[in-house]
């Protein structure tokens, strides 16, 4: 089952989080039962699992109330779904999420910008799509391929 949403985070206006201290934990899809043996048993319970993103933003002040306008205004104070660029190891791609709780800040740093920090919940793994476990020669050489293909098959 997948998830989508009209509303967009404002990237026209407001910065992507920044990398420092960003972060991504995903939600484990095992059960894991411990037997009497001291052994355990374990499955995979899910095949679709949340991921956690611990972000921060820094903003102008400008942005900064564009921002607390939008959380409030436009996601119900960080209860809807909705569509933010991420950067994860997929690279920086549209991802369907929501803040876990409300943001954390702000915060004044550096004299000038005002500092958020927030869990947001991805509705899926940003992972690579089933079957590319089995070709790990494309997934590690993609770089190579697309740089090939750029090079002898421009777009016209």
């Amino acid at each position: 089952m997948s998830i989508t949403t009209d509303i967009n985070y404002p990237d026209e206006y407001l910065p992507m989080p920044v990398q420092e201290g960003y972060g991504l934990q995903p939600i484990s899809p095992i059960l894991r039962t411990d037997l009497t043996s001291g052994r355990a048993r374990q499955r995979r319970r899910y095949t679709s699992t949340p991921t956690q993103a611990q972000v921060t933003w820094l903003f102008f002040e400008a942005q900064a109330q564009l921002f607390e306008a939008w959380f409030r205004d436009t996601i119900t104070d960080g209860a809807d779904w909705f569509n933010a660029k991420l950067r994860t190891p997929l690279g920086v791609e549209s991802y369907v999420c929501r803040f876990v709780d409300i943001y954390e800040g702000p915060i004044i740093t550096g004299g000038k910008y005002w500092q958020f920090t927030a869990t947001l919940e991805l509705w899926e793994r940003p992972i690579l799509a089933p079957g590319w476990g089995d070709f790990p020669d494309y997934v590690i050489n993609s770089n190579i391929i697309d740089i090939a293909m750029n090079r002898e098959w421009p777009e016209e």
